[in-house]
């Protein structure tokens, strides 16, 4: 390879890494925030809050803590900056270096978040969450709050899991297909935040981008226990089974007969309205996800089959309690 060709397959190298650091750049609107966070202060008290994909300069979440902090009776704030070692016309991450901020409260008596409060350190490296000295923040938080990259989200959870910690984090719904991520709602270990599917994100040109996202958690709320009034009565006429799964399908999370003991297959919509005290999660069954679906196929044939054709994704459940 020529010394200009190697040049060039570098540069769309790092063009190709530049194009996923703008597309995975998406502002969370401080409305939306507000509007999430109203249902966990309990979970607060006396905690540290670390922040760890939030560039403070853009970032709502810095802002919303930091002024909340007193009312929230918080320990410590800590927000970390990601600096984008690819340098091009694509990438807003354009500071020298990766940077820390860390806030303990109001000094001054005025309510505010003033500069020389705030303690500021550089990054050794570039702030990735995976980096050493950002692990060494995590392990160090009691609760995580951010709007993780999108395209990391699986390993992103993994962390924090793995590393024990509560959480209140942002990202696509349709992560609820992933493997690793749906194991852990079937198990009780995160769920759907409080506040209805679909935000609007700033991006870095000022625009709005409609996303089909939402919030995922492991603090508990007051929505997660609400049960689902359901009206409709089984009969085999209005809820089919499937051709390989003995489940009956539902088209619409309303309409679960209220009295059907069986496994019963539901949009992922579901989720919305998934109360662990109500039903139980058997699986998922979904034409390009296996060995999931909680119960076996009849045919060895993954995903909800009908009349022999295959049906958006369903999520298997089954009621705690059926009414008489």
């Amino acid at each position: 390879m020529t010394a200009d060709m190697s040049a060039r397959a570098t540069q769309n190298l790092n063009l190709g890494r530049a194009r996923t650091v703008k597309n995975d750049e998406f502002y969370t609107r401080r409305a939306d925030i507000e509007r999430e966070l109203a249902h966990y202060r309990r979970h607060f008290r006396g905690k540290t809050v670390l922040c760890n994909c939030d560039d403070p300069r853009v970032s709502n979440f810095f802002h919303y803590f930091s002024h909340q902090f007193e009312q929230l009776e918080l320990k410590k704030l800590v927000t970390t900056c990601y600096k984008n070692q690819v340098l091009d016309m694509f990438s807003r991450h354009d500071s020298e270096k990766a940077i820390s901020l860390e806030y303990d409260g109001d000094r001054n008596q005025n309510r505010i978040p003033d500069p020389e409060e705030i303690g500021i350190k550089r990054l050794r490296g570039d702030g990735d969450f995976r980096s050493e000295e950002c692990m060494a923040l995590l392990q160090q938080a009691d609760v995580v709050v951010t709007n993780p990259p999108f395209s990391l989200f699986r390993e992103y959870v993994a962390q924090l899991v793995e590393h024990d910690k509560q959480f209140l984090i942002i990202g696509n719904f349709n992560a609820v297909t992933y493997k690793e991520v749906f194991r852990l709602i079937k198990a009780n270990k995160i769920w759907i935040g409080s506040s209805p599917r679909g935000m609007n994100f700033k991006r870095p040109d000022g625009t709005l981008n409609s996303v089909n996202a939402c919030w995922f958690t492991n603090l508990d709320h007051k929505k997660r226990h609400e049960n689902l009034v359901l009206y409709n009565k089984f009969s085999a006429k209005s809820y089919p089974k499937y051709d390989n799964y003995d489940a009956i399908n539902v088209n619409t999370t309303k309409n679960i007969p209220v009295d059907y003991a069986g496994v019963i297959g539901v949009p992922i919509t579901f989720l919305d309205k998934y109360n662990p005290d109500q039903f139980e999660i058997v699986g998922l069954a979904a034409g390009n996800i296996k060995g999931l679906a909680g119960i076996p196929s009849s045919t060895g044939t993954d995903g909800p089959y009908m009349n022999g054709k295959l049906k958006y994704g369903r999520i298997f459940i089954r009621h705690k309690q059926t009414s008489p």
